[in-house]
């Protein structure tokens, strides 16, 4: 199968992050053993009843440090579609584009890496590959997460510390280094009545004390040095706060509210710390708190032979770095991971997303030439 082959059938699996994703991944182990591979399927049972499952693979020598690549199989939802020519789970091709839900963010690059594996002769293979998809991508790196925790093919990648692609699209320019998340809850509770008797308890009035320390954390994270880094675009951890409000009615006062914070740490900033300090807050107001999601930065010195490497195989600018993350935020075990892959970050997402047929060729070529340098 070609390229486009194997981006039209992924394209076919409505594989978002808040359904199953075993039909995907089994069609990716099948065509991982046609190709030679030797697989492990991981597969839980979420809280919600809802099945998800990894696929990791391994063509050639069962020992050795060649050369790992990670994708994902899960896709964001499709709450609007605005591409009228199809809908977002089928593949649909003009102006050398190819449009589709995951068709850039990340069934294109995992399309890539399928044919670019397809076009190697396994017994040319001196040092082993290791293929990775995991589920969850889009909503905490949750596979990821399993992937660490129950992999033992995982555990040999980490034994010989393998050289780790992360297949995110970056233009084919690759991303040394990305920020990181601290994602917290926080709840208040009051008592409802209506708001003539003066009998209620506003829920709201004991979040005040509390958004003060978080604007305070904002605009130190916003001005002070120590939350700055300059390699990034922006180069703050741009702290982000929603608030909710169970409440109906002006005329009730409210007995259910909160907030959710969540900011993008860089590398060797103290972002325990500002948790911490937030938690206590929380606290000193009587508030319920809890920290929901952590990664950490990804952080791959620019001037690292893998990193070298890898932007002299892709021809492009110098490495760079992302305010987004990916799975390598949590696969902190490996010291050489970077991000590479075909497609615009701009295109993920979008509600008529798409991915270039250049870029997919040249993916498809790069990903090749990775494998034929690390694993031959």
């Amino acid at each position: 199968m070609q390229t486009l082959d194997y981006l039209k059938a992924l394209l076919a699996f409505p594989s978002v992050s808040a359904e199953s994703n075993a039909a995907v991944t089994d069609q990716v182990e099948r065509w991982l053993q046609d190709l030679g591979f030797v697989t492990e399927q991981i597969t839980w049972t979420e809280q919600n009843g809802v099945t998800k499952s990894n696929v990791v693979g391994r063509l050639g020598p069962d020992s050795g440090r060649g050369l790992a690549w990670c994708g994902h199989t899960d896709v964001v939802p499709v709450d609007t579609w605005n591409y009228p020519h199809a809908d977002p789970w089928t593949a649909h091709v003009t102006h050398d584009r190819v449009y589709g839900r995951g068709s850039c963010d990340m069934k294109g690059p995992v399309a890539c890496m399928l044919a670019a594996i397809a076009s190697i002769d396994p017994t040319a293979l001196r040092k082993p590959f290791w293929f990775i998809a995991t589920a969850d991508e889009e909503v905490g790196m949750l596979g990821a997460r399993r992937l660490v925790s129950d992999s033992s093919f995982y555990r040999q990648i980490v034994h010989t510390d393998t050289p780790m692609i992360i297949g995110e699209p970056t233009e084919l320019r690759v991303v040394h280094s990305h920020k990181g998340g601290r994602t917290l809850h926080v709840r208040s509770r009051g008592t409802a009545a209506h708001s003539s008797t003066g009998l209620g308890s506003n829920s709201n009035f004991a979040l005040i004390p509390f958004l003060q320390e978080v604007l305070a954390l904002h605009n130190e994270m916003e001005s002070a040095a120590e939350w700055s880094d300059h390699r990034f675009t922006p180069p703050t951890p741009t702290l982000n706060l929603l608030l909710h409000d169970n409440n109906s009615g002006i005329n009730i006062t409210s007995s259910d509210s909160g907030c959710r914070i969540f900011f993008r740490p860089m590398p060797g900033q103290d972002a325990d710390a500002a948790v911490q300090r937030l938690l206590q807050a929380a606290a000193a107001s009587g508030l319920e708190a809890e920290l929901v999601f952590a990664s950490d930065p990804l952080d791959t010195p620019a001037d690292s032979d893998f990193v070298r490497d890898l932007h002299h195989l892709s021809g492009k600018a110098e490495p760079t770095t992302a305010a987004y993350g990916t799975d390598g935020a949590i696969l902190t075990e490996l010291s050489q991971v970077a991000v590479i892959g075909p497609g615009s970050i701009a295109q993920a997402h979008t509600d008529d997303e798409w991915i270039a047929l250049s870029q997919l060729e040249q993916g498809t070529d790069l990903f090749r030439r990775c494998v034929l340098h690390w694993c031959t």
